[in-house]
């Protein structure tokens, strides 16, 4: 796998949220993708969170910030450890994920099927933003923005 560090990055949005929030020096957990995660929530200031059936993520989440709402119709990051398209392709029919939602995938690399999953969503044509952080991967819906995918080590 080839990655990159910040200055490998020619995304004025990717590379803010790689310098500010990835490579900022506050260490929120021990377990990177939950790091990641709360990291993110911090740094974009998102309000409408969503944990899929991982109740110890969640309530790290609501103990963080206790300010994130929860069971919402909009959804600003959606966090989940197992992603593939038909549970993207609902997301977006629910009208659930809108043009700055985040959607934070633990493990993509754990084993063939996640990775096929992973490799599925990034190719979406509705996916704008994908980065591979190994041990999870963040993809945006980002409309006013050129297609890119980013390999960014953590």
């Amino acid at each position: 796998m080839k990655s990159t560090n910040e200055h490998g990055v020619h995304s004025p949005f990717v590379f803010n949220f790689v310098t500010q929030c990835l490579y900022s020096k506050q260490k929120l957990h021990s377990n990177k993708s939950i790091n990641v995660l709360l990291k993110s929530i911090g740094h974009f200031k998102f309000r409408y969170v969503e944990i899929d059936n991982i109740p110890e993520v969640a309530n790290l989440v609501k103990t963080a910030y206790p300010a994130a709402s929860f069971d919402n119709p909009m959804v600003d990051l959606f966090y989940t450890d197992s992603m593939d398209i038909s549970k993207f392709i609902a997301l977006l029919s629910e009208g659930k994920l809108h043009n700055d939602s985040m959607i934070l995938v633990e493990g993509i690399h754990r084993n063939k099927q996640q990775q096929k999953n992973w490799e599925n969503l990034i190719t979406s044509p509705n996916i704008t933003v994908s980065i591979d952080m190994f041990h999870c991967g963040a993809i945006f819906i980002r409309e006013e923005q050129v297609k890119e995918h980013f390999i960014i080590r953590i």
